[in-house]
């Protein structure tokens, strides 16, 4: 994979939005500082300039269907809990695509596609994992760093090296159906509160509180949750959310 590295830019997926034409692919995008770092639902990523790994991955996914796209999420969170585990830190995917270490948010991820015909013709994969920040000052609730859980401080150099390997294996194994399923299999095995039991929820659209256990995620993305009473509802992304246990 080749690195692109700015010293400051709005957002690394912007970046690669103006730049689609003359990008290879599989490219990094890395900056130092991003003054308009973008996150899920329109926020804003909090990330202090040197401190943390932010970078965007432009990628031609050659040979996946449209229907197929959540593979590479899963694919890209995966990656991103392989990387923490060799630094020591369990983490576990928060569907659709954020990380978690217990409830604690280390990394958020944005992916955009552009879809050709029966084709996605390119991929804009936004990353940010918090590495050597301690202090958060934004409103998101539950931010963790690395340097936070291990106490060790990190070269970011070194890290973005590991990263891009760890990801290109990853995007290489959502060529086929087969190794589409084998990466679903693990995805689910690497599910935040995936583990049976009933958990709390807010049903987006009508504000309602329940709980429920996750029943399955299907291989296209949506969320089944199983009720107490035994009933099934099947989420969207952004239908529903995950309350947290001091909300």
């Amino acid at each position: 994979m080749k690195f692109i590295h700015l010293d400051e830019v709005d957002s690394t997926n912007a970046y690669i939005m103006r730049n689609v034409a003359d990008l290879e692919s599989p490219v990094m995008i890395i900056a130092h500082t991003q003054t308009a770092g973008q996150g899920q639902r329109g926020n804003s990523w909090e990330a202090e300039p040197g401190k943390n790994l932010t970078f965007s991955i432009f990628f031609r996914p050659v040979g996946l269907p449209p229907m197929s796209q959540f593979s590479m999420s899963e694919a890209v969170a995966l990656a991103v809990v392989d990387f923490l585990s060799l630094h020591g830190i369990d983490a576990k995917v928060k569907w659709p695509n954020d990380i978690y270490v217990g409830d604690r948010k280390i990394c958020g991820i944005l992916i955009r596609h552009s879809v050709l015909g029966s084709g996605i013709s390119y991929s804009v994969i936004g990353v940010g994992v918090d590495v050597n920040q301690t202090q958060f000052f934004s409103d998101a609730p539950n931010p963790v760093s690395m340097k936070q859980l291990t106490g060790e401080t990190y070269d970011l150099s070194a890290l973005e090296k590991e990263m891009a390997e760890i990801m290109e294996h990853r995007l290489g194994g959502i060529v086929d159906t087969e190794s589409r399923d084998k990466l679903h299999g693990e995805f689910m095995k690497n599910l935040w509160r995936g583990d049976g039991e009933l958990h709390p929820f807010t049903d987006t659209a009508t504000g309602e509180n329940f709980m429920a256990r996750i029943d399955a995620i299907a291989p296209h993305g949506p969320m089944s949750l199983r009720l107490n009473d035994g009933s099934l509802r099947t989420y969207a992304f952004k239908e529903v959310s995950f309350l947290m246990i001091n909300d």
